[in-house]
């Protein structure tokens, strides 16, 4: 589709009683632009052009390819999916005048891992499969935990990220592009018929160019983001139990060995425990982690899980409709994300170009009886462009 240029009333842009001498000066003279007229980038790599203007008090910028406007910004960031020429225009106009300069872009394919190549940090809530997916040995610290993680989501091996709110952050060695009206990506998990896991999806582009997700996040806004059950900014802390704890049973059903295993608190006024089962019988809550572990972020709703059987073997976790992690089989289409459902803080939609990072964590703070507390299984990432 194209986009017109519609230039800002420069009257309010340039407030001349708020200009320096200097300002007043640029305000006559028309822009200069300095920019390389040529350069190449790969696909899926961020291409950033930073453009020297003279005179630019008060200056508005319009960035184009074709009749299309890529950027209202001086400095460009903008990301090719494939490969080939492109023509970008520089405009900058101020009251002074207008410039122009053309830059042309060889965009240059590129063979890339389609998977998750760099787990920047791993911190799984207490759960059956905690200290097991990834096992945790006795003085290994969170570093080398984040290592184990990053190892096995590598080989396309599963990680646990526990009960509510336990999380991995992932990177890959190339840019996520926002294809317009598609998939871009799915996080891979482990999910069934009638057990889904759903954990809740963030996404952060590169914006500082450094390679560490410290730039913005912004939430996969799924099916239930506005549901009046769901919970935002919630947060839970879990407290380790004593290793003398004496556990308490379920008389009717044996396979749950400890009903009041570990115990947490939220927010909201609310506490519970975490069972623990016949099945797996280390430790549950996060071996590197202290006596507390405070985790936050959407909470789910839960009243749909329910004993299906009536009689505690068969509890059953619907898939919820779209736009989350381990909720639909991998080989099911509704287990990809669209870059285009990302929100803001506020739920306000954001236009990314493309993503480096990837954040999920648990979504809910339930259990199904034997099968255990619901939590997030995550296998890795693939990314749907390069399919």
């Amino acid at each position: 589709m194209k986009r017109h240029l519609q230039w800002p009333a420069l009257a309010l842009m340039l407030g001349a009683a708020a200009c320096s001498k200097n300002d007043d000066k640029d305000m006559k003279v028309a822009p200069v632009i300095t920019v390389n007229s040529s350069v190449a980038v790969n696909t899926a790599q961020w291409l950033r052009i930073a453009p020297t203007v003279e005179h630019a008090g008060g200056a508005a910028y319009v960035w184009l390819s074709g009749e299309d406007t890529i950027s209202l910004e001086k400095d460009l960031l903008h990301v090719f999916a494939a490969p080939g020429e492109a023509n970008l225009r520089l405009i900058v106009k101020t009251s002074g005048g207008e410039a122009v300069k053309d830059v042309k872009v060889t965009v240059n394919a590129k063979a890339y891992t389609n998977g998750v190549v760099r787990v920047f940090d791993f911190v799984p809530a207490p759960g059956q499969f905690t200290n097991k997916l990834p096992a945790w040995q006795a003085g290994e610290t969170q570093a080398g935990m984040t290592a184990k993680a990053e190892e096995a989501l590598k080989k396309g091996a599963a990680v646990s990220l526990g009960g509510f709110g336990g999380y991995v952050v992932m990177g890959f060695d190339h840019t996520i592009v926002n294809v317009p009206g598609q998939y871009n990506f799915q996080v891979l998990g482990n999910a069934f018929a009638n057990w889904a896991e759903p954990g809740i999806i963030q996404v952060s582009a590169d914006v500082n160019g450094n390679g560490l997700p410290d730039d913005p996040w912004y939430e996969i806004a799924g099916s239930e983001h506005s549901h009046p059950k769901t919970v935002h900014n919630y947060e839970i802390t879990y407290y380790k139990p004593a290793a003398d704890k004496v556990p308490t049973p379920n008389k009717l059903y044996p396979y749950l060995t400890d009903t009041t295993y570990i115990r947490w608190t939220d927010n909201k006024g609310g506490s519970g425990y975490v069972s623990k089962n016949s099945f797996h019988a280390q430790d549950y809550f996060p071996g590197w982690k202290g006596d507390k572990l405070i985790l936050s972020g959407t909470r789910l709703r839960d009243d749909n899980i329910y004993d299906q059987s009536g009689t505690g073997s068969y509890f059953v976790s619907p898939a919820l409709e779209w736009g989350y992690a381990d909720n639909w089989t991998n080989a099911d289409e509704r287990s990809g994300i669209k870059i285009s459902w990302a929100v803001d803080g506020d739920g306000k939609p954001v236009k990314l170009k493309g993503i480096d990072f990837i954040r999920v964590h648990t979504g809910m703070r339930a259990e199904g009886g034997w099968l255990g507390e619901v939590s997030t299984e995550v296998g890795g990432v693939r990314d749907l462009n390069l399919r």
